[in-house]
């Protein structure tokens, strides 16, 4: 009886080592990053969310990131990482940017302060300042407001909001900017099982891709045909959660789709239209941290300066400590290097 009351235990000790044991999807190449913003002013806590970036077209080196302290509200960093302005805000999630037409920069937030309905917060950025003005809070609809971003308008539309809900809804608005009298009208609904958060428009042809969390990403076309799971959580190319989605169009249909797979610190790549598996990749510590825990990223093609002479990733990294959570910036065609794609 001695011996039975000793292997036991054991037994249970490996058995829970096994159910505890991180799962790690396919190998990862390692990129660093070339800098890191200044932390979020919400210390010891999961704070930092999700970036946008705004390039500026005449002077590159001069773009801005707009990113959400989601305890507290809006920052808005220079390639620097330095801060320009925060803008408190309440519980702001997800970010997403446009241009307009009339050369507004309009920034939108998911808000998340009740609960029980979803809103976006508009916002405008004054490119020369780096400072943020708020323009106008839209109701979105019941459940609390998780995932947000923004495309190309359809329908005499300026521009399209789409925002995830927690409880799976997914809504997509059709918003006239009015000269800063914002309307807006639901044009498009959907319903997943579970959690979605992030989200990415495809510029082309407005194309939605939106991530659920612990299932994958589904592709939704806006021809009115249902959406599809075009990349499942398989514990290879994608580790729930799945988090930030950012694209990186090429040509007619072409380009890669980036995805942050949460659940083993990665980034996963996919070719465009098919959603081929590209590869993977870590940001690893160089010249300033590594990420991990990755939310909210953000890619933008392009000539950024010399410092991201041929586009720009940014990630949220989670762990950020002893500091409070930050922003970390990758030149993206070190990227394209270590996945073989130059």
């Amino acid at each position: 009886m001695r011996q039975v009351s000793k292997l036991v235990p054991l037994a249970a000790l490996l058995a829970a080592g096994c159910a505890t044991a991180p799962i790690m999807g396919d190998p990862a190449v390692e990129v660093a990053a070339s800098a890191e913003t200044r932390p979020v002013g919400t210390a010891n806590e999961d704070a930092a969310d999700d970036p946008a970036i705004w390039r500026n077209a005449e002077n590159p080196a001069a773009s801005l990131i707009v990113a959400t302290d989601k305890k507290a509200g809006l920052y808005v960093y220079g390639l620097d990482g330095e801060v320009r302005d925060f803008l408190s805000g309440g519980l702001l999630n997800n970010v997403d940017l446009v241009e307009l037409s009339d050369g507004t920069v309009l920034v939108g937030a998911s808000e998340r302060t009740n609960p029980a309905t979803a809103k976006v917060a508009l916002f405008t950025l004054d490119p020369d300042s780096g400072k943020l003005r708020r323009a106008a809070t839209i109701d979105v609809g019941p459940g609390e407001g998780y995932g947000f971003c923004m495309g190309p308008g359809r329908g005499g539309a300026d521009v399209m909001l789409y925002s995830p809900v927690k409880d799976g809804s997914l809504h997509g608005q059709a918003l006239r900017w009015n000269g800063g009298e914002p309307v807006v009208e639901t044009v498009f609904r959907h319903k997943l099982a579970t959690q979605p958060e992030g989200c990415v428009v495809d510029p082309r042809e407005g194309t939605l891709y939106v991530g659920e969390e612990m299932a994958g990403i589904w592709r939704f076309s806006m021809d009115g045909t249902p959406g599809e799971l075009v990349a499942a959580v398989d514990n290879a190319m994608l580790v729930a959660d799945v988090e930030g989605l950012a694209i990186a169009p090429e040509g007619e249909s072409g380009g890669l789709l980036v995805a942050s797979s949460q659940g083993d610190n990665a980034y996963a790549v996919f070719r465009l239209p098919g959603m081929e598996p590209v590869g993977r990749f870590r940001i690893t510590a160089g010249a300033v941290g590594s990420a991990e825990e990755t939310d909210g990223i953000d890619l933008e093609l392009g000539d950024f300066g010399p410092e991201f002479p041929a586009g720009l990733f940014i990630a949220q990294d989670g762990m950020n400590e002893p500091a409070a959570q930050n922003f970390k910036l990758v030149r993206w065609d070190s990227v394209l290097e270590a996945l073989g794609e130059r």
